[in-house]
This record gives C-alpha cells, structure tokens and sequence, in this order.
C-alpha cells in the first residue's frame, strides 16, 4: 500500500469529506423538518390531506433514490428546473429521507398513551399545547433510534450524489483511484471514512439516549 498517495490526494479527499458531511447535515435539516410537517398533515381531520400524505410516502419511498435524482437534475431544466447539483443533492436527498422520517414521526405519535392525551384535555390543554407539551416530548424519545439510523443511511445514500458530480467522497476516491491506478488506498479510506461516521453518530445517539432514558424512568 502507497501511504504517499494520501499526501499527494489528501487535499481532495478531505474536500470530498467535508461535502459528504455537509449534504448530509443539509438534508438531514430538510428531512426532519418536512418529515415532520407531513407527520402533522397526515395527522389532520381531512380527507384531502391524509391523501397528500399518502401519496407523497409511496412516491418517495416506492421509488429509487437514484431515479428521483436523475429526473430532477436532468428532466428539471425541461420544466424550468434549474439547479446546481449540489442543490439537487442537498435538497432531493432531503425530500427522500422525508418521507421515512415521517412515518417514524407517526409511529412515535402512535405510541403514546391515548390516556395522556384524553388527560391533558380534561386539564383543558389546547391542541397546540398538547402537541407541544405532551406528544412531542414523548414521541421524540421513543423515536430516537429509528432517527439515528435514518441519519446512518442518509450519510451512506449521500455517495449516490456522484453520479451528478457532486464532489463528495465517492466522487473524490474514483478521481483518485483512476489516476493512480489504486484501488485499495482511495477505497479503503472511503470505507474508514463512512465507518467513523456512523460510529461518531451511533456513539452520540446511545449517551443521548441514556440522558432521556434517565429521566423518563424517574416517576
């Protein structure tokens, strides 16, 4: 193994580490945060709204993350679409990670008590202050690990970016690895790369969790 590749290309693949960290941290934001304003529209009284949400989950989730891509950055300056394919990256993998945060929301949702509800509004809490008070407390503990692995997934999903040419990762080792003609230097530390990812957020999840698990055992 050649360690003096990673002096010559180091430069370019920590640029592709920090775009890596850097869609997925953007997309990470888009999901949850749409993820958890569809969880809400799926959650209203309304036929019409439970039927957006539906269809934009079997959308999203029906079909590959890689097809959305592709229609987006190539089929949207027909439609008047144009972006950049960081753009594309950042916000198409956010839409796509939407969808599974939403129905994670709705599964934490789900688990509540119903009695605690039924409680808060015989205390007579409105129904913002329910929501904020009683569910989303609650529902954001029980949905923690489901989140993080989301999060493991999307970072893992971010390497299908190459193929518009956004310089992430991926995009940095096959650069490396076809002008060099090295397969295991680029390679390997792309793979070492992914796995101090996901160990940095799996670490990171587990202490918070044990902080909210903590206090939710307190009676």
């Amino acid at each position: 193994m050649n360690l003096h590749l990673y002096v010559d290309y180091g430069p370019l693949l920590l640029r592709g580490l920090f775009f890596t960290l850097a869609v997925s941290f953007g997309a990470l934001l888009i999901g949850l945060l749409w993820g958890l304003l569809l969880c809400l529209l799926g959650q209203l009284n309304n036929p019409l709204s439970r039927a957006l949400y539906q269809l934009y989950i079997t959308l999203f989730r029906g079909t590959p993350l890689l097809v959305q891509i592709y229609l987006v950055f190539y089929g949207g300056p027909f439609v008047g679409i144009e972006l950049s394919a960081l753009q594309v990256g950042v916000v198409g993998l956010g839409m796509y990670s939407a969808a599974y945060f939403a129905e994670i929301y709705r599964s934490g949702f789900l688990s509540i008590a119903r009695g605690q509800i039924e409680a808060a509004r015989d205390l007579g809490f409105s129904r913002w202050q329910i929501l904020t008070q009683v569910k989303l407390p609650q529902m954001l503990g029980l949905i923690l690990p489901a989140v993080v692995n989301q999060t493991i997934l999307l970072v893992k999903e971010s390497a299908i970016l190459s193929v518009i040419t956004v310089p992430e990762m991926l995009s940095a080792a096959s650069r490396m690895s076809t002008e060099t003609f090295s397969f295991i230097e680029p390679y390997l530390f792309l793979g070492l790369s992914y796995w101090l990812i996901t160990f940095a957020l799996a670490r990171a999840a587990r202490l918070l969790e044990r902080r909210t698990s903590r206090y939710s055992a307190r009676p």
